[in-house]
């Protein structure tokens, strides 16, 4: 018979959990859930090495253990500090954190631009959260923000260097997942930067994750930009028969437009696992090419939390609209379909919003 693991009491918030020894605070404080556990930038539970670097997950441990109850004079890093036996984690119940956090996002915000009314990420951006829960309402910095030469990194990703935190995730999953990775961090100290040493395009059939890592706008999809914004559109889980991944993805709907996809997330904002256990990565074709609905078996809504503005005017029930006119004459077809597009002379009923190359302009729907 197999011995069973001696597991680790540990309180956080005043609520007992117990965990596996080696188990961090920040996972064991994913276990309770909710506002109790710390928000994280730049930790990826998927990725190798993550962690360390953003700070925004401190916390306060006011006794180490049941065999030495002395506090820890410094706030830690929750999600590279493991649990220890009777441990006492204070999170959003300590002023110090508080403090500590909202020095954090100040910080992190002195170079970011103010980007939210363009930048493609709005709406599911985990700074734009972390700003309005532990920021500040004014910054105190009186210097210029600072400005990268713009790199090229290819046809599918967008590059937007002055919007990055240097969290390292698009690095540590060009790293672990592609064959051979092209990018990193160039330079030291205020000239860090996301780029390729020589102007490289990102084309391995998987870097197309580094966009759904990436926390911020830094990363986003070309074919998506400027497109709309996600709370106009439905997020659906959706799968197809892929070779080369899974195939588990969301189709980011409006109508039956599919404007965009990407990987499935759980409530941190990670990439779920897929049906067969492994992370549900995905492959570029199905990211960037299958923008058909036809190409996808749709399965149902994706749940979105309360909280996010992704949820407004979404209902989790699929509800198919009916043709009116038959059923209010009775059966019979109406004897006049008016063509708006050929009342109005305006727009061109071919054209569809998610298949336009680069942002929708005034000559995309002017009939020539």
């Amino acid at each position: 018979m197999a011995e069973e693991k001696k597991l680790f009491k540990v309180t956080i918030d005043n609520i007992t959990v117990e965990v596996e020894p080696g188990t961090t605070i920040l996972n064991a404080a994913r276990m309770v859930g909710g506002e109790v556990a710390p928000p994280a930038m730049c930790y990826y539970s998927k990725l190798k090495g993550s962690g360390g670097k953003c700070r925004t997950c401190l916390v306060e441990v006011a006794a180490g253990s049941t065999a030495d109850p002395r506090p820890m004079p410094k706030l830690v890093a929750s999600c590279r500090t493991t649990v220890m036996d009777g441990m006492i984690v204070k999170n959003i119940t300590s002023d110090r954190v508080h403090d500590a956090r909202a020095g954090v996002v100040e910080f992190l915000l002195l170079n970011h631009p103010l980007d939210c009314p363009i930048c493609d990420q709005a709406g599911e951006c985990h700074l734009q959260d972390l700003s309005y829960e532990h920021g500040k309402e004014a910054t105190r910095y009186e210097f210029g923000k600072r400005t990268f030469k713009k790199h090229d990194l290819g046809e599918f990703i967008q590059l937007h260097m002055t919007r990055c935190i240097l969290c390292y995730r698009c690095v540590f999953t060009a790293e672990q997942l592609t064959n051979k990775r092209v990018h990193g961090v160039l330079d030291r100290g205020d000239h860090a930067e996301i780029a390729t040493y020589i102007e490289k395009s990102l084309d391995n059939d998987f870097i197309g994750n580094v966009i759904d890592v990436c926390p911020v706008g830094a990363l986003t999809d070309k074919t998506f930009r400027f497109k709309n914004r996600v709370w106009f559109t439905k997020p659906m889980d959706a799968h197809r028969d892929c070779p080369t991944c899974c195939g588990e993805v969301q189709l980011w709907m409006r109508g039956e437009e599919v404007f965009r996809v990407t990987a499935r997330k759980d409530e941190w904002g990670e990439i779920k696992e897929a049906s067969d256990g492994k992370t549900g990565w995905i492959c570029n074709t199905c990211r960037f090419e299958k923008k058909d609905a036809k190409d996808w078996v749709i399965e149902h809504p994706t749940h979105v939390a309360r909280h996010s503005v992704i949820s407004a005017n979404h209902y989790e029930k699929m509800v198919k609209p009916t043709e009116t006119m038959p059923e209010v004459m009775n059966g019979r077809a109406p004897k006049l379909l008016m063509d708006i597009h050929s009342v109005s002379q305006v727009n061109k009923p071919t054209i569809n919003l998610s298949q336009i190359e680069g942002p929708a302009h005034s000559d995309d729907f002017n009939k020539g």
